[in-house]
């Protein structure tokens, strides 16, 4: 079925403003809650939010096969598990409905009135129910810096790196959308010089620069999802930052990894980009050597080029842009990292999220942590207040945008923005 969503000389009879992440080519999806308090399911074209639950009532889905309610849930899951025809077949809708030609709904001020609503009217909520997270950390750059800090320079990389997607097993009920705050961490950590851990605030809090993906129900238990096939599992895409307390972490993570250091709050942002709209920025990815076991090897373009960029704001200051980097520096692929997920049986369901790990580039401008872009606090960065940065202070905010362009359309991901506060304090 073609994605004539895509076509980039489609345009809206919405005002879409140049450089926008969100042009009719892109149709993301997303949870929102209306003016009207209603939690609906929806999509944006420029700065409107389009109320997809209104849209199917007043049957602007006719012809497609969907449940009465599937956008007038509270999350994605039902229709995340409909399958990628579904997903392509209410896109491609979409997209002729708010076509330039289309005068069904543009010259009809009654629907229009109740379905699209201009995106500052909407509260942005969690688009799916997340019920597992798995966190990858899949970036080679970023591997052998932090291999290079902590271990000796020449082995930065552990000898299993180059043969599996490492992974590990966040925590999904700490995962929060763009604009909710997280409080700075309590933990235990080792002081410089001592033997005796002390429980405390963690003082290195970081972000990690992060795209994440959402599945559908990809498997059942006990079988594995191949490689060239993994793909269809693969809704979308979103920014993610997974905070890290890097003292806590250097403490904990032996011998079975981070814990308390990473599941403290995982942020990403509210709409989804799905693989189609996703389609025209496939490029190669790195050359994988040594070539992967076999259910690992994979041909052709899995890789996206996507350009993300992490700026840091103090409160009442302003913002400093820490690093630009691109998805299209991973070593390993969404479809490695799924297949080699499921390649013990592992059930993978609609809704669950996989983070790609840190996103680091070859040069210090692209790394995408604080303990690199510092080198573990060595060079402090300087904020145009004149104060330094070796991690993330209280009250900070930080920001992660990310878009793909090509001579013919942008697509973007809006941004993930999260303020950090100080620990919560019991009252």
């Amino acid at each position: 079925m073609p994605i004539t969503a895509n076509n980039p000389n489609r345009k809206s009879w919405l005002d879409v403003p140049q450089d926008s992440d969100f042009p009719i080519q892109n149709i993301p999806f997303g949870v929102f809650i209306t003016k009207d308090d209603v939690v609906t399911i929806g999509t944006r074209i420029g700065d409107y939010a389009i109320d997809l639950g209104a849209l199917q009532q007043l049957n602007y889905f006719e012809g497609i096969e969907l449940t009465d309610d599937m956008f007038m849930q509270d999350t994605l899951n039902d229709f995340i598990s409909d399958g990628k025809k579904t997903w392509r077949l209410v896109r491609n809708r979409i997209a002729d409905i708010f076509g330039s030609e289309n005068s069904e709904l543009r010259d009809n001020k009654d629907h229009r009135t109740i379905i699209v609503c201009h995106i500052e009217d909407v509260e942005m909520q969690l688009p799916v129910l997340i019920g597992d997270y798995t966190d990858f950390y899949s970036s080679k750059e970023h591997a052998t810096n932090v291999g290079m800090m902590f271990r000796d320079p020449e082995n930065a990389l552990l000898p299993n790196w180059l043969h599996i997607p490492v992974g590990y097993h966040g925590r999904s009920s700490s995962i929060v959308p763009s604009g909710i705050p997280v409080h700075r961490p309590m933990g235990q950590s080792l002081p410089l010089g001592e033997t005796t851990p002390v429980f405390g605030p963690s003082r290195s809090i970081d972000f990690e620069l992060e795209m994440g993906f959402i599945t559908t129900d990809a498997n059942i238990m006990g079988e594995n999802i191949p490689v060239h096939e993994a793909e269809d599992y693969i809704f979308g895409m979103v920014l993610l930052n997974d905070w890290s307390a890097r003292d806590i972490q250097k403490w904990e993570y032996v011998p079975l990894g981070p814990f308390l250091a990473k599941n403290f709050a995982t942020s990403i942002s509210p709409w989804i980009v799905t693989m189609d709209a996703l389609e025209p920025f496939r490029i190669k990815g790195p050359k994988q050597n040594p070539t992967p076991l076999p259910y690992l090897q994979q041909k052709g373009k899995h890789a996206y080029d996507i350009s993300l960029e992490v700026s840091i704001e103090p409160e009442n200051g302003e913002a400093v842009v820490v690093s630009n980097s691109n998805f299209k520096y991973m070593y390993w692929s969404m479809c490695q990292q799924l297949a080699h997920h499921t390649s013990n049986g592992c059930r993978v369901n609609s809704g669950d999220m996989m983070g790609s790990g840190t996103i680091s580039g070859p040069t210090s401008d692209s790394f995408g942590s604080m303990l690199e872009i510092t080198w573990n606090g060595k060079n402090p960065i300087k904020m145009k207040d004149g104060t330094d940065r070796k991690f993330i202070n209280d009250n900070d905010s930080v920001t992660i945008k990310g878009f793909c362009k090509n001579n013919e359309v942008r697509i973007g991901f809006g941004e993930v923005c999260t303020k950090l506060l100080p620990p919560f304090v019991r009252k």
